[in-house]
């Protein structure tokens, strides 16, 4: 299988500074192109949270560079995929737990991760950054990592309350802001022409699943211009609704032919 991507960024209407960092990294292997995209969401301040976020991803880009082709030679299996990635996790949060504590701060990131291998899928989440994926419908992949999402699981609070409550941003788990952190994991198969959406908090707030999914169906792309342009639209029109945090999404096509 191949890949075709694209990322989207904005600083948002109130921040000065985007505390969002994303990556894609792709490579061919012996079974195939594998792909990582990664979104965060740095908290903490400022150059606190662009270092939060800056961070893991670098730590996620070395794993891949280092880590990962050994993995997929010997024994790449679901379990594995699921060790490997809670122990870079871990690592990185402790990096970051140490490093706050050793200066009286606090900073921390949100993480999804994407592990494309073939017709497979490995996310890795913390947080509240989020993972879509559209095929005959638009499927919400991750579970937000919120106070907001367990009152929802609790049934203590309605969608529509949801929608306007002001503790959407309190979170139960980032990375680096305490000395443990557990990742949710999720694993499963996609189809040819399926179509990943990884963004943080400040993209899909303001948007509902039903038009992101009317705007990813419509005219479908062909090339990373025209992913360009779906996203840009998207973060206008969140923009025009008064997003003020930053917002960052990644766009990824899974394709039968490179290019297409």
């Amino acid at each position: 299988m191949y890949y075709l991507s694209e990322i989207c960024w904005d600083s948002g209407l109130r921040k000065g500074v985007n505390q969002d960092v994303a990556m894609v990294r792709r490579a061919k292997t012996a079974k195939g192109e594998v792909l990582l995209a990664v979104v965060c969401d740095g908290m903490g301040g400022l150059k606190k949270g662009e270092q939060a976020s800056s961070t893991v991803i670098h730590g996620m880009a070395r794993w891949f560079e280092q880590v990962l082709p050994a993995l997929i030679y010997h024994n790449y299996t679901e379990p594995a995929v699921r060790n490997h990635l809670r122990t870079v996790v871990t690592e990185l949060n402790q990096q970051l737990w140490r490093y706050g504590r050793e200066r009286g701060i606090c900073l921390g990131t949100t993480m999804t991760a994407l592990l494309l291998l073939g017709h497979t899928y490995s996310i890795c989440n913390v947080g509240d950054s989020r993972i879509y994926c559209l095929d005959t419908e638009l499927r919400r992949l991750t579970k937000d990592q919120s106070l907001l999402q367990r009152e929802l699981d609790m049934g203590t609070i309605t969608q529509e309350e949801a929608a306007c409550c002001s503790q959407r941003n309190v979170l139960l788990q980032c990375i680096g802001a305490s000395s443990v952190v557990e990742p949710d994991f999720y694993f499963g198969t996609c189809k040819e022409d399926s179509v990943f959406l990884l963004c943080s908090d400040g993209f899909w707030h303001l948007l509902r699943q039903g038009e992101l999914e009317q705007v990813l169906r419509w005219n479908p792309p062909a090339d990373r211009a025209d992913w360009k342009k779906k996203l840009s639209h998207l973060v206008d029109r969140v923009k025009a609704r008064g997003e003020e945090d930053n917002i960052t999404a990644v766009l990824i096509s899974v394709n039968n032919e490179p290019g297409r």
